[in-house]
């Protein structure tokens, strides 16, 4: 099976060894996203809901390189710092997905890959499934 990799471009790609997203046949696996600039610095501190928007737009774009888009997400799982931002993550996530309504977890951990960073979100994706099969 064919594997389509998408990178950001991010030093930190070669040095962990991941891809910003998989794709392989109808299916795309985007990893670990937080709110960051071009140059991988945070932004939106203190803004748990504007991090989501960040985030969710790079996921957006990876999802969108590899052929895909937020309306075939079957899958979200978001990492957040507070569960208390719970909130705003969720409206963000709401606003991004609309009626795609993907499966959803939201957790608390004990912190990300940088203190400024609130929220962290995984997507997949079903390339064709936009079809709503209630």
């Amino acid at each position: 099976m064919d594997r389509q990799r998408v990178s950001s471009g991010t030093e930190w790609e070669e040095q962990v060894g991941y891809s910003r997203a998989v794709r392989t046949g109808d299916r795309v696996v985007v990893s670990g996203t937080t709110a960051t600039d071009d140059d991988g610095e945070p932004v939106a501190v203190g803004d748990p809901y504007g991090q989501t928007k960040r985030a969710l737009e790079i996921v957006e774009s990876a999802l969108a390189e590899a052929g895909a888009s937020l309306d075939e997400v079957i899958r979200t799982r978001l990492y957040v710092v507070d569960a208390d931002d719970w909130p705003a993550v969720g409206r963000a996530h709401r606003e991004a997905f609309g009626e795609a309504r993907p499966a959803a977890t939201m957790v608390q951990v004990d912190g990300l890959i940088d203190p400024d960073l609130a929220v962290e979100i995984e997507a997949e994706a079903v390339v064709g499934s936009t079809r709503d099969r209630r």
